[in-house]
């Protein structure tokens, strides 16, 4: 419904009028305005005002969010404003046309609980004090420039207004031409309406301008910021659209697949300078036949590093109980390699973001180096995948190709990252002392960046041409000779020597691991197939001779298939294997037990070695000649054990009276020492004591006792010098069923790492002078 007013006559005094709080609006006079009404007493104002002379009193509020507004929530000066037009709206809403009469002060605020009045006090909207016309012109001209600028930024604004002030000389003209068209603040607004001084109008209007003209010019350049980044990402994907749109309608579908692998490489968590370069590679695709052999080298690149785990991390929970419990069921015995690992997990646990640590298992094959990698993959509860270097010789095998060669792939790298599908696996590098090395480069240098942590952060392999980032992985290497891997990459290792496995731990390995194992691969029961204990440790004793498990694995294997083939063909039910029953499944015995000294005699003392596959009980024998002082070495021996021969020929010169030994012996007698098995090579310094016993002994006559065995090098002076090797020489020993050992005395310590039942059965006599060997192994 639209009213026109046409009354003036006034029902109440002439300085009470209908009031509206108006929230972030001011009015000034001479000025028209519309403005929307909702609140019931602002409607109810207006409603009254129109039955009356059809004037207002119009007064803004401090603060727009008070809905019933109090004297003191209202400015104190405001504009009496006549009705011009009233426009009603569903919703009980108003639109209301006015135009403002003068500027009134409000004295008092009369609120009868449905509409506002007010009573007030008229005001002079500009004061008739005399004013500078230099600084008017001034301030005019001023205002004129701000608001030239201020209309630049709407260019809507009406040519005829930007006129109209610009030619404007008047200074309240001025003033009221800019404030009623500048969208200013409400306050700044209140501030220009209270305030009579032109000078000073047109002094805080100035002011104003400026800081709204500042405001838009920033608020104009972050837009044209924000826009011109938008237009470019959009002008790229329309022009792509149009391009796939071409290629459809030529038949070329390749556009398609060339649009798939752009939208995959933005999904991609990588820099934005990798990015760049994969975008690159996928434009050049949309440019190029599809069936061009250029076309397929850049697709299967693509395919290649966009199958690559970018940004793909496995979160797990690391518990050192569940880690142990791991290391346990899978592995038996190996305390101190365990240990380290544990201590490895630990500090993973407390810094996932560790670096650096890079672990090398060495030992001899078949110990379990590869298994043990699994199970602490499993244990950290990472991806695990093993990358072969045995016979490695191409530099190109761990970095890739150039992707322009014909077959180019990447380097072995990059496909276990590949197969882990994820970007923090364990990755274990196998065999790493086979690497080697000819005319196409050496692989071991191109392993130095990738087990060095300040540098894989960003590996480049030569067929991925993009960083990636090696830094979150966990690298395990094997070794069977660490004395092979170049120094210069042992030094970014830590080397974890694995022992050779005794045979009483072989035994458990076979009755906790291997027998069930082989049962459970061979479709067999354990009621159907039973190996007793003695057959286990005559397997291990007769028909293996290795540090590891693998042929022990192998022999239960073939008991295994043979118990198979009696039960499948219905010639027995179950089978129960002794150890005389090994000849019948696994023919006759392939090695025999070690030679040893079985009764005391002179010239004869059991010795132990240390070989790759454990240690060995080694007699050696020395016989005395009549001659001319020859010294006749045998047995294939290595030049320490000759040295070590003659060493002791020098000492028992010099012990020759106290043990009643002719002292021109070494002008008058030939000595011959010998160690049987003469086609085995032997070396090494720990068979001193063991031969100058055994000279002692023949040339004294005095017999050696069969239930003592000894290592230990010596020194001219008689001293005795420790050795190496002695867990699995003391359990050689303890299968030879010796009684006592003599052992350095500095080798004490080594002691802890021998098996109990080593311990239990046989008694260790350390021992630091050669007198002391001599006094406990000569029968006097």
């Amino acid at each position: 419904m639209e009213q026109t007013i046409k009354s003036d006559k006034n029902t109440e005094k002439d300085n009470i009028f209908y009031t509206v709080a108006m929230r972030g609006l001011v009015a000034f006079p001479k000025m028209v305005m519309h403005f929307d009404v909702s609140r019931e007493k602002s409607v109810k104002a207006i409603e009254r005002a129109l039955k009356g002379d059809g004037k207002l009193f119009l007064v803004t509020q401090h603060e727009a969010y008070v809905d019933d507004p109090k004297s003191s929530d209202l400015y104190k000066v405001g504009v009496v404003a006549e009705i011009k037009q009233v426009l009603k709206l569903p919703d009980n809403i108003m639109k209301v046309l006015v135009e403002g009469v003068y500027k009134a002060n409000l004295v008092r605020l009369i609120d009868d609980g449905e509409a506002l009045r007010a009573e007030v006090k008229r005001s002079p909207a500009y004061s008739r004090a005399k004013y500078d016309e230099v600084e008017a012109e001034a301030l005019m001209r001023s205002v004129k420039d701000v608001f030239e600028r201020y209309s630049s930024f709407f260019p809507r604004m009406p040519k005829e207004l930007l006129t109209s002030v610009m030619t404007q000389d008047s200074p309240v003209k001025l003033f009221e031409a800019v404030t009623f068209n500048c969208n200013l603040n409400y306050r700044d607004k209140q501030t220009l309406l209270e305030e009579s001084n032109i000078i000073n109008k047109l002094s805080v209007l100035f002011a104003c301008l400026t800081s709204e003209v500042e405001i838009l010019e920033l608020e104009n350049l972050i837009n044209e910021q924000t826009k011109n980044s938008i237009d470019k990402g959009q002008k790229e994907f329309y022009l792509r659209e149009q391009l796939r749109v071409i290629q459809e309608q030529l038949g070329e579908d390749d556009g398609e697949e060339a649009f798939s692998y752009i939208n995959d490489i933005m999904d991609l968590k990588i820099d934005e300078k990798s990015r760049e370069k994969l975008l690159k590679e996928a434009d050049k695709l949309t440019k190029l036949p599809p069936s061009s052999q250029e076309a397929f080298v850049i697709k299967n690149y693509l395919d290649t590093v966009l199958d690559l785990p970018w940004g793909k991390y496995t979160k797990a929970k690391l518990s050192i109980e569940k880690a142990e419990a791991i290391l346990e069921k899978d592995h038996y015995g190996l305390k101190k390699v365990k240990e380290r690992i544990l201590e490895f997990l630990a500090v993973h646990m407390l810094n996932p973001e560790i670096k650096g640590q890079i672990i090398c298992l060495a030992g001899p094959p078949g110990i379990g180096k590869t298994s043990i990698a699994k199970s602490i993959a499993k244990a950290m509860g990472r991806k695990y995948a093993r990358v072969s270097l045995g016979g490695v010789r191409d530099e190109a095998d761990i970095r890739g190709h150039r992707k322009t060669y014909v077959g180019a792939m990447p380097g072995r790298i990059i496909t276990a990252l590949q197969q882990a599908g994820s970007a923090n696996p364990l990755i274990l590098f196998d065999e790493i002392d086979k690497l080697c090395s000819d005319i196409k480069g050496d692989p071991s240098s191109a392993m130095l960046e990738v087990l060095d942590s300040e540098q894989n952060n960003a590996f480049r392999d030569h067929f991925l041409e993009v960083p990636f980032d090696l830094s979150k992985c966990v690298f395990i290497t094997t070794a069977n000779n660490v004395s092979a891997i170049p120094g210069p990459l042992l030094d970014r290792m830590e080397v974890i020597e694995l022992p050779s496995y005794t045979a009483e731990e072989k035994f458990h390995i076979a009755k906790e691991h291997l027998i069930p194992k082989q049962l459970k691969e061979h479709g067999l029961k354990a009621s159907q197939l039973r190996i007793t204990d003695g057959a286990i440790n005559d397997i291990i004793q007769f028909y293996t001779k290795e540090a590891g498990v693998r042929t022990l694995e192998r022999c239960i294997a073939s008991l295994c298939r043979k118990t198979a083939k009696k039960i499948a063909s219905g010639e027995v039910q179950k089978v129960s294997i002794k150890g005389k029953d090994l000849q019948e499944y696994l023919g006759i015995k392939k090695y025999l037990a070690d030679i040893s000294s079985k009764k005391d005699q002179v010239g004869v003392v059991n010795g132990l070695a240390w070989t790759s596959v454990g240690g060995v009980l080694m007699p050696l024998e020395v016989l005395v000649l009549d001659g001319t002082g020859k010294i006749e070495v045998t047995g294939s021996l290595g030049d320490v054990m000759k040295e070590s021969s003659r060493i002791a020929v020098s000492y028992v010169r010099s012990v020759a009276k106290k043990y009643n030994i002719d002292p021109d012996f070494y002008k008058n007698k030939d000595i011959h020492i010998h160690a049987p098995e003469g086609a085995v090579p032997k070396d090494g310094p720990s068979a001193g004591v063991t031969m100058a016993t055994a000279l002692v002994s023949a040339l004294s006559g005095l017999p050696v006792r069969a239930d003592v065995a000894m290592t230990g090098e010596i020194t001219l002076h008689g001293k005795v010098l420790p050795i190496g090797g002695l867990r699995e020489k003391t359990m050689a020993a303890y299968k030879a069923g010796i009684k006592t050992v003599l052992i350095p005395v500095d080798n004490k310590a080594d002691l802890e790492e021998v098996d109990d039942v080593v311990k239990e059965a046989i008694e260790f006599i350390p021992a630091d002078k050669l007198e002391k060997v001599l006094d406990t192994a000569l029968i006097k």
